[in-house]
């Protein structure tokens, strides 16, 4: 078992309120429950020893050769692990099925089948939960040799194995041996429930069986409203799922990732923890969502997102703040869990966010476009929210904020951050116009365009010809890839291109792009970064909308190689090519899909010329005739 896998190398199952991962080894080394931000039973990704993990590979002497393969069952998300050794062909098939209800529960389930399809295998078992970050002890108790129970601090994990698997006393820990010959499976379950919850039935073979059919219909069924039909249909497809496993059903707010503590640089400190639900991220992934015809979760989103609005609990009384936890609540403390190692020694292994407390004015921007997009505005409770929110910024838009990098260095005006309170405005202004809704038209006007002149004015350094990050700065940054994107300015404007040709010679490196220069603009942190992959396929797609074809197309290839072998994204990419950073990361994802998307539309368009209608207008589109009586977002559903 390798001690450290590197965290590429990991495969990620779910049931829509949990994740866990699974190494190419046939190791789960992360898995928290009963919610993504709850503690972890498993975390030896952060700390072998400490952590805890449940292996199931097949087990082969010292000195023989083995070759492992892992993959996703096409267009599902159930995990494959395939060991190719000297005697017979075997896997394990891991996944949890999907959950896809309003409802909360403390009851979640991880399924692991061996099976052997030629000849005859060995495996093992290795069972060695660790409550709360490992810094909680167990009790066990066990009612025969199939079923054991760890008890720990809230939470029970049951282990139970069919027919053929005997589970043994190994410390306080559980192994197992056993040999399964080609057309024999066996399997292992894992349930976590809530203490003194009744132990679940004992699992057979034909259960497990056929809750794996289940989760492969969930899958394929719900991939079937995706109205995706370019020219890269299965990584599209794979980043769609990864985004519905990092999304939390009962109230349909995504999270930046499935972990936590990971690192950006090895043996650095920056390493966060992204279990939590980014107003940003969420907000962008709503087009996203739209565009690919995955209404029910864009407005399942927005339905969160408003009732953020409304409920005006943040501890700063502003109207939001940059991200919460997956039920809402606003309330995130940062601890350090000094008795992890971190991953490869990578401290400090940080569990909450302090960045919850940072002012972004750019988060405005993105929930205006995100409430606005679709198929209407909303009836009369869900623009009051969002005017009340325009309102407001209209008052406090010009001041410093730690902008969207989060920064620990202090604030600055940073230009990004006026860029989206333009948008904010922008949608605002369109929308009440269009759809005739009662509102400040003339102050939200005045503000708009006194962000505008500003930016153009400060924002613009007139040596760099180039938009730079902040206004007393004369560095790029990486951000502002978005300005043509989202109507600030025409992708083929002389100054968006002088940009552009900017970031090509400072922060692009072989198509991966870094997101700004920390040593020219300190962040508060020590050490430096890999590239950011959400920036490179922003890169893609800005070269895409600028008419520059053949460098994003060929761009676009190159990062699809730096996906892992199941088609998974880290957040960065490290200067060996190896991916760093909290895993999978939905950003990425989500800015991958943006630029599959744009590459076709201008690849469509050179050929036949362009399409009619504003589609490929991302400042227009979506702004359609009000309907009063649908659900979702502003709409008061």
């Amino acid at each position: 078992m390798n001690r450290y896998p590197p965290i590429a190398e990991h495969g990620m199952v779910g049931d829509l309120q949990t994740a866990a991962l699974v190494s190419s080894d046939g190791t789960v080394d992360w898995w928290c429950t009963p919610r993504f931000d709850s503690p972890s039973v498993f975390a030896s990704l952060l700390d072998d020893e400490r952590g805890g993990h449940c292996r199931l590979a097949v087990e082969f002497p010292d000195g023989d050769t083995m070759t492992v393969r892992q993959l996703y069952l096409s267009d599902t998300a159930v995990l494959v692990t395939r060991f190719m050794a000297p005697g017979g062909v075997g896997e394990v098939a891991d996944f949890m099925v999907p959950n896809d209800s309003s409802a909360p529960t403390g009851v979640h389930q991880l399924i692991r089948i061996a099976r052997v399809v030629r000849g005859s295998l060995p495996f093992v078992l290795s069972c060695q939960p660790r409550f709360d970050y490992g810094r909680a002890t167990h009790a066990r108790s066990r009612t025969d040799e199939h079923s054991v129970i760890f008890h720990g601090p809230g939470t029970d994990l049951h282990l139970q194995s069919t027919a053929g698997v005997v589970l043994h006393d190994d410390g306080n820990d559980i192994s197992a041996r056993f040999t399964l010959t080609a057309g024999q499976a066996a399997a292992v379950v894992l349930t976590s429930t809530p203490s003194q919850d009744p132990a679940p039935p004992r699992p057979s073979l034909e259960g497990c069986a056929d809750a794996l059919e289940a989760c492969r219909t969930f899958w394929l069924s719900w991939l079937r409203s995706c109205t995706y039909r370019g020219r890269w249909q299965d990584i599209v497809n794979r980043s769609a799922i990864t985004l519905k496993l990092l999304t939390y059903a009962p109230t349909g707010a995504p999270i930046a990732a499935a972990t936590m503590g990971l690192p950006e640089q090895i043996g650095g400190e920056r390493n966060w923890d992204y279990r939590y639900t980014w107003i940003r991220d969420a907000s962008l992934s709503v087009r996203v969502l739209i565009d690919l015809g995955f209404y029910d979760e864009a407005q399942a989103f927005r339905r969160w997102l408003r009732d953020r609005i409304e409920a005006k609990a943040t501890p700063s009384a502003d109207p939001l703040q940059i991200m919460y936890r997956v039920d809402g609540d606003p309330h995130l403390t940062e601890d350090t869990l000094d008795h992890l190692e971190g991953y490869r020694g990578s401290r400090p292994v940080r569990a909450g966010n302090a960045a919850a407390d940072q002012l972004q004015l750019d988060i405005y921007g993105e929930v205006s476009d995100a409430l606005i997009v679709g198929e209407d505005i909303g009836a009369v409770r869900g623009w009051k929210a969002l005017s009340d929110v325009l309102d407001w910024l209209a008052a406090h838009w010009d001041q410093p904020d730690e902008g969207i990098w989060e920064t620990r260095g202090g604030r600055q005006d940073f230009t990004y951050s006026r860029l989206m309170t333009w948008v904010a405005f922008d949608r605002g202004i369109r929308a009440a116009t269009e759809f005739s809704r009662p509102a400040d038209i003339a102050r939200w006007t005045g503000a708009r365009d006194t962000v505008f002149r500003q930016i153009i004015e400060r924002g613009w350094h007139d040596k760099r010809q180039a938009f730079v990050q902040h206004y007393d700065t004369d560095v790029l940054d990486a951000s502002l890839l978005l300005m043509p994107r989202v109507g600030f300015l025409s992708p083929h404007d002389p100054d968006w291109l002088s940009t552009l040709d900017a970031m090509d010679r400072e922060l692009v490196s072989d198509s991966l792009v870094y997101r700004y220069d920390p040593a020219a603009s300190p962040d508060g942190l020590r050490g430096s970064e890999g590239t950011f992959n959400l920036c490179s396929f922003f890169y893609v797609e800005a070269l895409a909308r600028s008419g520059r074809l053949h460098q994003a197309r060929h761009a676009f290839d190159k990062m699809l190689t730096y996906a892992n072998h199941v088609g998974l994204f880290a957040e960065e990419i490290g200067p060996s090519g190896e991916q760093l950073g909290n895993f999978p990361q939905a950003f990425t994802h989500l800015a991958l899909v943006t630029a599959a998307m744009a590459l076709d539309e201008e690849l469509e368009n050179a050929h036949s010329g362009p399409r009619h209608g504003n589609h490929g207008n991302p400042a227009t589109r979506g702004l359609t005739v009000p309907n009063e009586d649908t659900g979702g977002g502003v709409t008061g559903g």
